[in-house]
């Protein structure tokens, strides 16, 4: 598949003149759709399939992904496609029968890397909760858990020294996620200067972050932190705790990286399927992760 790949987007940077990161974008967006297929044992065009094609953008979805960013992934195969069946190299376009995704007119749920520097920037570090909610939000973004999974890290869940984390899903399933060296910068500062004051009532809590009488962090807490960071950036987006989540996994795949690597983070693969799944190894993934997150 790579093949026919590097000699499409050698057509279009020649034949059709398009600029480096237009060509760059479509072989992000097409690298992502062969990286899936291979998951299913797929490296042959003609055996490729609409169900195939369907399969991948529900994954999309999965992942977080909106209808924009879903509606570039749709041009970019179908030009791929076209380009197969006009030199007879697939004898049907399985795009073909595909409804293009549709854009949302609201206020997309993403951050993009702007805001999110926003957002980040905007606790101050200065004083114990402040510090506490700026290593929380660094961490949150650079590993893109679920709040219920943010909220019950304990401090022995962190292998710093690793540049991993670990957090348990759904169903208590143990995750171990690569960490950037923003994230571990900050969590390392509230670990020596916040979180000792917040323990002094609560010893014997374990929990990374404490509220201001020592106990774990709730859901709401969190909510309510994100929301007024999120006002005092000055963004106008609805913006909810999984909607960094669902940034963290945009911005890594827009930015080239592995949508299998990215799953394997969000926890979102499931081995039961009948998809042919390959183990990925560790530092793989946290090779992916520097690579591609903003703050890796």
């Amino acid at each position: 598949m790579e093949l026919f790949l590097k000699e499409y987007l050698a057509h279009i940077k020649l034949e059709k003149n398009l600029s480096q990161n237009t060509v760059s974008s479509y072989k992000i967006d097409i690298n992502a759709f062969i990286s899936f297929l291979k998951d299913s044992g797929i490296d042959d065009p003609s055996d490729i399939s609409s169900e195939h094609i369907g399969s991948f953008f529900k994954t999309l979805k999965e992942l977080g992904l909106l209808g924009s960013s879903s509606a570039r992934y749709f041009s970019s195969l179908k030009g791929f496609f076209l380009y197969l069946l006009k030199n007879k190299y697939i004898v049907k376009n399985p795009i073909e029968k595909i409804t293009a995704p549709r854009i949302s007119k609201k206020l997309p749920g993403v951050l993009d890397v702007n805001e999110v520097e926003k957002i980040l920037s905007a606790p101050d570090a200065n004083d114990k909760l402040g510090l506490r909610d700026k290593a929380m939000l660094e961490l949150f973004y650079a590993c893109g858990t679920r709040v219920s999974e943010l909220i019950n890290i304990k401090v022995n869940d962190l292998f710093f020294e690793d540049e991993i984390i670990r957090v348990f899903g759904k169903g208590s399933k143990e995750r171990l996620i690569p960490v950037g060296s923003s994230a571990v910068k900050w969590v390392g500062e509230y670990l020596k200067k916040s979180r000792p004051l917040l323990m002094k009532k609560s010893k014997s809590e374990n929990n990374l972050f404490l509220n201001s009488r020592g106990s774990k962090l709730s859901r709401m807490g969190i909510w309510k932190i994100i929301d007024r960071y999120v006002k005092q950036a000055g963004i106008e987006k609805d913006v909810h705790p999984h909607t960094f989540r669902h940034s963290f996994a945009t911005h890594l795949l827009e930015g080239g990286a592995d949508l299998r690597a990215v799953q394997e983070m969000l926890g979102h693969a499931d081995i039961s399927t009948t998809q042919i799944y390959t183990h990925i190894d560790r530092d793989y993934i946290k090779q992916v992760h520097k690579q591609y997150h903003p703050r890796g």
